[in-house]
Protein backbone atom coordinates (compact mmCIF):
# COMPACT_ATOMS: atom_id res chain seq x y z
CA UNK A 1 0.00 0.00 0.00
CA UNK A 2 2.70 2.46 0.91
CA UNK A 3 4.49 1.89 -2.40
CA UNK A 4 1.41 2.40 -4.62
CA UNK A 5 1.02 6.16 -4.21
CA UNK A 6 4.56 7.10 -5.25
CA UNK A 7 4.28 4.88 -8.31
CA UNK A 8 0.98 6.48 -9.30
CA UNK A 9 2.45 9.92 -8.81
CA UNK A 10 5.48 9.02 -10.89
CA UNK A 11 3.23 7.60 -13.61
CA UNK A 12 1.18 10.79 -13.62
CA UNK A 13 4.30 12.91 -13.91
CA UNK A 14 5.63 10.71 -16.71
CA UNK A 15 2.31 10.97 -18.55
CA UNK A 16 2.32 14.76 -18.27
CA UNK A 17 5.92 14.89 -19.46
CA UNK A 18 5.08 12.68 -22.44
CA UNK A 19 2.14 14.93 -23.35
CA UNK A 20 4.37 18.00 -23.27
CA UNK A 21 6.95 16.22 -25.43
CA UNK A 22 4.26 15.21 -27.93
CA UNK A 23 2.89 18.74 -28.24
CA UNK A 24 6.39 20.21 -28.52
CA UNK A 25 7.24 17.68 -31.26
CA UNK A 26 4.07 18.53 -33.22
CA UNK A 27 4.69 22.28 -33.10
CA UNK A 28 8.43 21.85 -33.69
CA UNK A 29 7.80 19.86 -36.88
CA UNK A 30 5.44 22.53 -38.22
CA UNK A 31 8.01 25.23 -37.52
CA UNK A 32 10.90 23.30 -39.06
CA UNK A 33 8.92 22.22 -42.12
CA UNK A 34 7.99 25.83 -42.83
CA UNK A 35 4.26 25.22 -42.28
CA UNK A 36 4.48 27.86 -39.54
CA UNK A 37 6.41 30.81 -40.92
CA UNK A 38 8.67 33.30 -39.14
CA UNK A 39 6.85 35.43 -36.57
CA UNK A 40 3.69 33.28 -36.79
CA UNK A 41 1.74 33.45 -33.50
CA UNK A 42 1.46 30.29 -31.39
CA UNK A 43 -1.91 30.25 -29.62
CA UNK A 44 -2.33 28.07 -26.56
CA UNK A 45 -6.10 27.69 -26.95
CA UNK A 46 -5.91 26.70 -30.62
CA UNK A 47 -3.20 24.09 -30.07
CA UNK A 48 -4.94 22.71 -26.98
CA UNK A 49 -8.15 22.19 -28.98
CA UNK A 50 -6.29 20.74 -31.96
CA UNK A 51 -4.32 18.18 -29.95
CA UNK A 52 -6.89 17.50 -27.22
CA UNK A 53 -4.67 18.57 -24.32
CA UNK A 54 -4.83 21.22 -21.62
CA UNK A 55 -3.57 24.75 -22.13
CA UNK A 56 -1.11 24.09 -19.30
CA UNK A 57 0.43 21.28 -21.38
CA UNK A 58 0.64 23.51 -24.44
CA UNK A 59 2.17 26.32 -22.38
CA UNK A 60 4.86 23.95 -21.10
CA UNK A 61 5.54 22.76 -24.67
CA UNK A 62 5.87 26.34 -25.88
CA UNK A 63 8.36 26.99 -23.08
CA UNK A 64 10.51 24.15 -24.43
CA UNK A 65 10.45 25.65 -27.91
CA UNK A 66 11.41 29.04 -26.50
CA UNK A 67 14.34 27.38 -24.69
CA UNK A 68 15.37 25.84 -28.04
CA UNK A 69 15.11 29.30 -29.65
CA UNK A 70 12.54 28.05 -32.13
CA UNK A 71 10.04 30.46 -30.62
CA UNK A 72 10.16 33.74 -28.74
CA UNK A 73 7.94 35.00 -25.92
CA UNK A 74 7.40 38.72 -25.55
CA UNK A 75 5.10 40.80 -23.34
CA UNK A 76 1.88 41.81 -25.15
CA UNK A 77 2.83 39.75 -28.22
CA UNK A 78 2.71 36.25 -26.77
CA UNK A 79 4.66 33.36 -28.21
CA UNK A 80 5.73 33.50 -31.85
CA UNK A 81 7.90 31.51 -34.22
CA UNK A 82 11.45 32.82 -34.25
CA UNK A 83 12.27 35.16 -37.08
CA UNK A 84 15.99 35.40 -37.83
CA UNK A 85 17.16 38.95 -38.39
CA UNK A 86 20.64 39.92 -39.58
CA UNK A 87 21.99 40.23 -36.05
CA UNK A 88 20.71 36.78 -35.05
CA UNK A 89 22.04 35.14 -38.21
CA UNK A 90 25.48 36.61 -37.68
CA UNK A 91 25.54 35.70 -33.98
CA UNK A 92 24.54 32.09 -34.66
CA UNK A 93 27.09 31.68 -37.43
CA UNK A 94 29.84 33.15 -35.27
CA UNK A 95 28.99 30.66 -32.54
CA UNK A 96 28.91 27.80 -35.05
CA UNK A 97 32.33 28.82 -36.36
CA UNK A 98 33.76 29.00 -32.86
CA UNK A 99 32.54 25.48 -32.08
CA UNK A 100 32.74 23.67 -35.41
CA UNK A 101 36.00 25.07 -36.74
CA UNK A 102 37.76 24.41 -33.44
CA UNK A 103 36.23 20.92 -33.28
CA UNK A 104 37.59 20.12 -36.74
CA UNK A 105 41.01 21.55 -35.84
CA UNK A 106 41.16 19.27 -32.81
CA UNK A 107 39.93 16.26 -34.79
CA UNK A 108 42.49 16.73 -37.57
CA UNK A 109 45.28 17.25 -35.05
CA UNK A 110 44.32 14.10 -33.12
CA UNK A 111 44.10 12.00 -36.28
CA UNK A 112 47.27 13.15 -38.00
CA UNK A 113 45.70 15.46 -40.57
CA UNK A 114 42.61 13.49 -41.60
CA UNK A 115 39.21 13.00 -40.04
CA UNK A 116 38.70 9.74 -38.13
CA UNK A 117 37.09 7.01 -40.23
CA UNK A 118 33.96 6.83 -38.06
CA UNK A 119 33.39 10.58 -38.55
CA UNK A 120 33.82 10.22 -42.31
CA UNK A 121 31.36 7.32 -42.40
CA UNK A 122 28.76 9.29 -40.43
CA UNK A 123 29.24 12.45 -42.49
CA UNK A 124 29.01 10.57 -45.80
CA UNK A 125 25.91 8.74 -44.61
CA UNK A 126 24.25 12.08 -43.82
CA UNK A 127 25.14 13.43 -47.28
CA UNK A 128 23.85 10.26 -48.97
CA UNK A 129 20.60 10.53 -46.99
CA UNK A 130 20.17 14.12 -48.21
CA UNK A 131 20.84 13.03 -51.78
CA UNK A 132 18.21 10.29 -51.49
CA UNK A 133 15.57 12.92 -50.62
CA UNK A 134 16.28 14.94 -53.77
CA UNK A 135 13.38 14.83 -56.25
CA UNK A 136 15.61 15.93 -59.11
CA UNK A 137 13.86 19.27 -59.59
CA UNK A 138 17.01 21.31 -59.11
CA UNK A 139 15.28 24.56 -58.17
CA UNK A 140 16.08 26.21 -54.81
CA UNK A 141 13.43 25.65 -52.15
CA UNK A 142 10.97 23.84 -54.44
CA UNK A 143 10.91 20.49 -52.67
CA UNK A 144 8.01 19.76 -50.32
CA UNK A 145 8.14 21.03 -46.76
CA UNK A 146 8.36 17.48 -45.41
CA UNK A 147 11.35 16.78 -47.63
CA UNK A 148 13.17 19.84 -46.34
CA UNK A 149 12.46 18.84 -42.76
CA UNK A 150 14.35 15.60 -43.44
CA UNK A 151 17.12 17.52 -45.22
CA UNK A 152 17.48 19.77 -42.17
CA UNK A 153 17.89 16.76 -39.92
CA UNK A 154 20.45 15.07 -42.15
CA UNK A 155 22.32 18.36 -42.52
CA UNK A 156 22.48 18.63 -38.73
CA UNK A 157 23.79 15.06 -38.54
CA UNK A 158 26.60 15.95 -40.96
CA UNK A 159 27.81 18.87 -38.87
CA UNK A 160 27.33 16.94 -35.62
CA UNK A 161 29.60 14.20 -37.02
CA UNK A 162 32.36 16.75 -37.61
CA UNK A 163 32.00 18.11 -34.09
CA UNK A 164 31.89 14.64 -32.52
CA UNK A 165 35.21 13.82 -34.21
CA UNK A 166 36.89 16.27 -31.82
CA UNK A 167 36.18 14.02 -28.86
CA UNK A 168 35.71 17.19 -26.78
CA UNK A 169 32.70 16.68 -24.46
CA UNK A 170 32.21 20.40 -23.79
CA UNK A 171 32.29 21.39 -27.47
CA UNK A 172 29.95 18.52 -28.37
CA UNK A 173 27.55 19.52 -25.59
CA UNK A 174 27.58 23.21 -26.57
CA UNK A 175 26.98 22.35 -30.21
CA UNK A 176 24.08 20.03 -29.36
CA UNK A 177 22.49 22.85 -27.37
CA UNK A 178 22.05 24.91 -30.54
CA UNK A 179 20.78 21.94 -32.53
CA UNK A 180 17.22 23.18 -32.97
CA UNK A 181 18.46 26.60 -34.07
CA UNK A 182 20.62 24.96 -36.72
CA UNK A 183 17.58 23.11 -38.06
CA UNK A 184 15.72 26.40 -38.31
CA UNK A 185 18.74 28.02 -39.91
CA UNK A 186 18.78 25.64 -42.88
CA UNK A 187 15.02 26.17 -43.29
CA UNK A 188 15.72 29.88 -43.77
CA UNK A 189 18.59 29.06 -46.14
CA UNK A 190 16.56 26.81 -48.43
CA UNK A 191 15.51 29.61 -50.76
CA UNK A 192 19.18 29.73 -51.80
CA UNK A 193 19.64 26.00 -52.30
CA UNK A 194 18.27 23.03 -54.12
CA UNK A 195 18.84 19.77 -52.28
CA UNK A 196 21.30 18.81 -55.02
CA UNK A 197 23.36 21.96 -54.55
CA UNK A 198 23.37 21.47 -50.77
CA UNK A 199 24.57 17.90 -51.23
CA UNK A 200 27.31 18.98 -53.64
CA UNK A 201 28.50 21.73 -51.31
CA UNK A 202 28.84 19.29 -48.42
CA UNK A 203 30.58 16.62 -50.49
CA UNK A 204 33.10 19.27 -51.53
CA UNK A 205 33.55 20.42 -47.95
CA UNK A 206 34.27 16.88 -46.78
CA UNK A 207 36.91 16.49 -49.51
CA UNK A 208 38.51 19.85 -48.74
CA UNK A 209 38.80 19.26 -45.00
CA UNK A 210 41.68 16.87 -45.60
CA UNK A 211 43.55 19.24 -47.93
CA UNK A 212 42.69 22.65 -46.48
CA UNK A 213 41.87 21.83 -42.89
CA UNK A 214 39.64 23.99 -40.67
CA UNK A 215 39.72 26.90 -43.12
CA UNK A 216 37.56 24.89 -45.50
CA UNK A 217 34.85 24.76 -42.87
CA UNK A 218 35.29 28.43 -42.00
CA UNK A 219 34.79 29.34 -45.67
CA UNK A 220 31.76 27.04 -45.87
CA UNK A 221 30.08 28.81 -42.94
CA UNK A 222 31.04 32.23 -44.26
CA UNK A 223 29.42 31.40 -47.61
CA UNK A 224 26.06 30.47 -46.08
CA UNK A 225 26.19 33.55 -43.87
CA UNK A 226 26.75 35.74 -46.90
CA UNK A 227 23.79 34.15 -48.71
CA UNK A 228 21.43 34.76 -45.82
CA UNK A 229 22.59 38.30 -45.21
CA UNK A 230 22.20 39.14 -48.88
Amino acid sequence: MTDAAPRAGADGHASATTAVQRVAAEVRDEILSGALGPDAPLREEAWAARLGVSRHTVRAAFQRLVAERLATAEPYRGVRVTSFDRRQILALQQLRAALEVEAVRIALERSGGGLPEDALVSARAAIDAMAAIDDGDGDPGDEADGAWLEVERRHAEFHAALVAASGSPRIIEAHAAIGSELLLFILHARRHYSIASLVEEHRRLLDELSSRGPEALRDHLAHSTKLLLG
